[in-house]
C-alpha cells in the first residue's frame, strides 16, 4: 500500500527513510510538537516550499531545463488567489476560482514560454525566462491600482481559517483548536497531495521519457519522441504546481506582495534547496526545503547563543555574531555541495548501494 502511494519510488535507503518519516511526522503534528506562532509559521513555510522546490525539480532535475521564471508562476498563483479574495470577498468560492484562475494563467504563460523558447539552446532559454520574470515583476510593481504595487495586497480569508474562529473552546494537548490550526492543516494536506501527484508524474511513462530527453535529447528525438512537446508539457506542469504553491502561501499569509513571491532572492533559494537536497529526486525537495528554511529561521538565534557562550573569546565571539548568519549559511551551502555533490538524497542512496 505504501509503495503504491509512493508510486513505486521508495527512498531506497534506511537513513533516508528515517529522515523523511521524521519530517512527515514533525510537519503532521507540528502544532502539538512545537507550540508557538514562530514554529507554526516555519512548518507552514516548509510545507509550501516543499511543493515549490519539487515543482522546480520537475523542471530542472527531471527535464534538464534551467529556468529563472519559477517565482513568476509562484507569484501568479498567489496574486490570483489574493485578487479573487480582495475583489469578491472572503468566501470559499472566491478562494476556489482565484486558485484555479492563477493556475490557468500560469499554465498559459508557461505554454507560451515553452513553445517560443524551448527550441533554442539551454543558456538562451534561461536568459529568456530571466527577462520575462524580471519584466513581470516590474509590471506587478507598477500596476499599483490592481496589485497594490510594492506594498502588495492585504485581504480577508474565510472566517473558518482565521484565529477568530474556534472549533472547540477548550485546548487539546495545550493547543487551541482554532481557524489558524485549520488553515495549517489545509496547507499541510494540500502540500502532501500535490507532492504525491508530482511523485506519480515522475514515475509514470511520461516521467521516464522526460529523463530520457534530459540525458540525451538527440537520441530521444531520433527514436520518435517529440522533445519540444515533452519539455513544454513539463514546463506547464511545473508552472501549475508552482502556482498552486503560491495560492497556499496567499491563504496562509493573508498578504501577497512582490517581496514574498516574485523576488530573485526566492528564486536563488529554490535553486539552493534543489541542489542541497539532490536534483532529479523529489525527496531531495523535502530535505532541501526543510534544512534550508530551518537554517534561515533559527541559525541567527543559534549564533546568538553561541556568541554569548564564547563572549570571553574575542575572535570566536566575533565570528559567530548573529549578524554574520548569512555568511555561515553560505559556508554551510558550500560544504554541503562539496561533501554532497549529488545532494543529500543522492549521497544517501549511493551509500546504500
Amino acid at each position: 500500500m505504501l509503495t503504491r502511494l509512493l508510486s513505486g519510488d521508495t527512498p531506497r535507503s534506511g537513513l533516508l527513510t528515517l529522515l523523511l518519516v521524521a519530517v512527515l511526522i514533525s510537519l503532521a503534528f507540528a502544532p502539538f510538537l512545537f507550540p508557538g506562532t514562530k514554529s507554526l509559521e516555519t512548518a507552514a513555510r516548509i510545507c509550501i516550499f516543499i511543493v515549490l522546490v519539487a515543482s522546480y525539480d520537475l523542471l530542472l532535475g527531471y527535464s534538464g531545463i534551467v529556468s529563472f521564471a519559477h517565482t513568476m508562476f509562484f507569484g501568479i498563483g498567489a496574486y490570483g488567489t489574493a485578487l479573487a479574495l480582495s475583489t469578491s470577498g472572503p468566501s470559499y468560492w472566491s478562494l476556489t476560482w482565484g486558485t484555479l484562475a492563477g493556475a490557468f494563467v500560469a499554465a498559459v504563460f508557461a505554454l507560451a514560454i515553452g513553445l517560443f523558447s524551448l527550441r533554442v539552446k539551454a543558456i538562451f532559454f534561461a536568459m529568456v525566462t530571466l527577462a520575462v520574470a524580471s519584466a513581470f515583476a516590474v509590471f506587478v510593481s507598477q500596476m499599483s491600482w490592481l496589485t497594490g504595487g510594492e506594498d502588495g495586497l492585504n485581504y480577508k480569508i474565510p472566517r473558518e481559517l482565521t484565529p477568530a474562529f474556534k472549533l472547540v473552546n477548550d485546548k487539546v494537548f495545550g493547543v487551541r483548536i482554532n481557524g489558524k490550526l485549520l488553515a495549517y492543516y489545509l496547507v499541510f494536506f494540500a502540500s502532501l497531495t500535490l507532492f504525491l501527484v508530482m511523485l506519480r508524474i515522475v514515475n509514470s511513462p511520461f516521467g521516464r521519457t522526460l529523463k530520457a530527453v534530459r540525458d540525451n535529447a538527440f537520441r530521444a528525438e531520433a527514436i520518435g519522441y517529440k522533445v519540444v512537446w515533452y519539455r513544454t508539457t513539463a514546463t506547464v506542469l511545473s508552472a501549475v504546481m508552482a502556482a498552486l504553491a503560491g495560492s497556499l502561501l496567499a491563504i496562509w499569509l493573508r498578504y501577497t506582495g512582490p517581496a514574498t513571491t516574485l523576488s530573485m532572492e526566492i528564486m536563488i533559494d529554490i535553486l539552493l534547496m534543489v541542489v542541497i537536497g539532490g536534483m532529479g529526486t523529489l525527496y531531495g525537495a523535502v530535505l532541501g526545503a526543510t534544512l534550508f528554511i530551518l537554517a534561515q529561521t533559527y541559525l541567527q538565534n543559534l549564533m546568538g547563543v553561541a556568541a554569548e557562550a564564547t563572549s570571553a573569546v574575542p575572535l570566536v565571539s566575533t565570528l559567530v555574531a548573529p549578524e554574520r548568519w548569512l555568511l555561515w549559511l553560505g559556508v554551510l551551502f558550500i560544504l554541503s555541495v562539496y561533501f554532497f555533490p549529488s545532494g543529500i538524497v543522492g549521497r544517501l542512496r549511493a551509500g546504500r548501494a
